[in-house]
C-alpha cells in the first residue's frame, strides 16, 4: 500500500473537522502507523489543539506554500505526552489567512501543497490534511494534493444540506485539478443514538455515499472538547472516555480499508 492522503473537509464549520484530524491521525499512531499531520487552517485550532508552540524564526506550512521552506524544513516532531507513539506535524499560524491572497493570481496555485509533499510522502503511511471550513484556494490545495477525503458530518439537517455543496466543488476538483480524488469515508459526529433526527440523518447519508459512511459514529462528549486546552489528543488525555473508544474503532475501520488499496 501507498501513503494515503487524505484531506478532511466540510464547508461549514462545526463538524468535528479538527477533531477527527487528530482522533484518526494519533489514533492510527497506536496502530504503528507513520502519520503527518497537515494544518492547512489559517485559524491553526490542529496546531493549538496539539499544544504546539510556532515561533516566529519557525517555518510553517505558510513558508512552505509560498515556497520560503520545504515541509522538511517546518515540520514539528511531536512526542505523546503519554510516553505513547510519536507523529509529525506541519503547522500553522494566522500568517496562513495572507497566503490566499498572495497566492491567488499565482499560475498552478492550486498545486502547491502536492508539489511540496511529494518529496516526503514516501516516508509516511498516512498523510491527513486538516482543511479550512470554507471554499479557498487553500482548500483547493487540499483537494489537489489527497487522494481521498473524509468528509466529517454532524448528525443533523443543515450540515447534511452543506454536503451537496461540498459534492459540487469536489466534482469540479475531479474534472479539472485531481481525476482521482475519491470520496472513501463520511464520519458521524456529534451523534446521539436517541436522537430520531440523527438517525435518520445517517440513513439518508447511506443514500449517496453507501459504503463509505463509517459504521463507527462519533459520540458527543465533552473529553473530546476538553482535550485541546490541555494541548492534547484524547487518547493522552483521557484514553478510557467514549471519545477515545469512538475514534479507535474508527481507526480500526481506516485500517481495514488498507487491504482494497494497492
Amino acid at each position: 500500500m501507498g501513503t494515503r492522503i487524505i484531506a478532511l473537509v466540510n464547508q461549514k464549520g462545526g463538524t468535528g473537522k479538527t477533531t477527527s484530524t487528530i482522533g484518526i491521525g494519533a489514533g492510527l499512531a497506536r496502530r504503528g502507523r507513520r502519520i503527518l499531520l497537515v494544518d492547512m487552517d489559517p485559524q491553526a485550532n490542529l496546531t493549538y489543539s496539539l499544544g504546539l508552540e510556532v515561533k516566529d524564526t519557525r517555518p510553517t506550512v505558510y513558508e512552505v506554500i509560498k515556497g520560503r521552506a520545504t515541509a522538511i524544513e517546518a515540520i514539528i516532531h511531536r512526542e505523546a505526552k503519554d510516553g505513547g507513539p510519536a507523529y509529525d506535524v506541519l503547522p500553522s499560524t494566522i500568517d496562513l489567512e495572507g497566503a490566499e491572497l498572495e497566492i491567488a493570481h499565482e499560475p498552478g496555485r492550486e498545486l502547491f501543497l502536492k508539489e511540496a509533499l511529494e518529496p516526503i510522502a514516501a516516508r509516511y503511511d498516512y498523510i491527513l490534511i486538516d482543511a479550512p471550513p470554507r471554499l479557498t484556494v487553500l482548500t483547493l490545495n487540499a483537494l489537489t494534493a489527497a487522494k481521498e477525503l473524509f468528509i466529517p458530518l454532524q448528525a443533523e439537517v443543515l450540515p447534511l444540506k452543506g454536503m451537496r455543496s461540498l459534492t459540487a466543488t469536489v466534482d469540479l476538483v475531479r474534472r479539472r485539478l485531481n481525476p482521482g480524488l475519491a470520496i472513501t469515508g463520511v464520519i458521524a459526529t456529534r451523534y446521539s443514538n436517541r436522537k430520531a433526527l440523527a438517525r435518520e440523518v445517517l440513513e439518508a447519508t447511506r443514500g449517496p455515499y453507501g459504503a463509505a459512511v463509517f459504521n463507527t459514529c462519533i459520540r458527543e462528549n465533552i473529553s473530546l472538547a476538553e482535550a485541546p486546552g490541555f494541548g492534547m489528543d484524547i487518547y493522552e488525555y483521557k484514553p478510557a472516555s467514549n471519545g477515545a473508544k469512538d475514534y479507535m474503532a474508527l481507526c480500526e475501520e481506516v485500517i481495514a480499508q488498507e487491504g482494497g488499496r494497492q
